[in-house]
């Protein structure tokens, strides 16, 4: 038997070559038609960067196209957005005071490339925070720890106001919510005992005041009615006939013999007799 020896197939390499070079131009297209592009989600406004450079302006929401591989995009929110925020502060009288407190805030569109460019970390934690805890403890510090209780509106108001002039145009402050103020027990049992004070002198002057106003009513209805007796009487003196006028007007038809007189020298008064 005779073994006889193979040949091997004969490989096309540079067929290969061509293919696999295609391949890879054609995941080269696809990897630059998939980064020519970007879209930006509504509410929100995009920054491009290109080779460390930042474009002076934002990119609007919705579709768009920038350089593949080069240019990358960075989504900033421009939404109303919420957060909560605990911070302490200390009264006029130099009480503990713990706030809690809801932002409303949102991010100017012609913001965003600056607060990007100049401000590391989230807009909220390394700018609104701060100067909001900074604008109430300026304001908190000129009031008593009962007053930062009762004029909580006035606070806020206060302490709204500071916090915009301190972020000026870079970001805006829609409104702050007082949610709860917290002193320690003792301040707090010692208010709430003075406002049950301050509600029972309120009470004895009301009392107080109704008295008196009840005593000027029965003055005046003492006076008037000694005024009214006054008139009367000289009305009468001016007028005799009108005492006869008085009875004639009361007579219940009955014939008394005698009316008004006796022994006291007065004159007497007959009515005539019916037929």
């Amino acid at each position: 038997m005779s073994y006889g020896t193979s040949r091997p197939p004969n490989i096309d390499f540079k067929a290969m070559g061509g293919l696999l070079a295609l391949g890879i131009i054609g995941v080269i297209i696809l990897i630059i038609v998939f980064t020519s592009s970007y879209i930006i989600d509504p509410g929100h406004r995009g920054v491009l960067i290109t080779m460390g450079k930042v474009h002076p302006q934002f990119a609007p929401e919705g579709f768009g196209f920038k350089m593949p591989l080069l240019t990358s995009v960075i989504s900033f929110p421009i939404r109303q957005q919420t957060q909560a925020l605990k911070t302490e502060c200390y009264s006029s009288d130099l009480q503990q005071v713990n706030v809690s407190l809801k932002i409303l805030f949102r991010t100017p569109e012609q913001s965003v490339v600056k607060i990007y460019q100049e401000y590391a970390g989230d807009p909220f934690d390394t700018l609104i925070a701060p100067r909001i805890t900074e604008a109430l403890k300026d304001v908190s510090a000129l009031q008593s720890a009962e007053m930062i209780v009762k004029k909580r509106d006035d606070i806020k108001a206060k302490t709204l106001e500071s916090a915009r002039q301190k972020l000026g145009n870079l970001l805006t402050v829609e409104d702050i919510v007082i949610e709860d103020i917290a002193l320690t027990p003792e301040l707090e049992a010692a208010i709430e005992a003075k406002m049950v004070q301050e509600q029972e002198a309120a009470k004895a002057k009301f009392t107080q005041q109704k008295a008196e106003i009840e005593a000027n009513i029965a003055i005046i209805r003492a006076k008037g009615e000694a005024q009214a007796i006054q008139v009367r009487g000289q009305a009468l003196r001016d007028n005799p006939a009108l005492i006869q006028l008085q009875i004639v007007e009361k007579w219940d038809g009955k014939t008394p013999t005698v009316v008004g007189g006796g022994t006291g020298g007065g004159a007497n008064i007959l009515l005539p007799l019916g037929k």
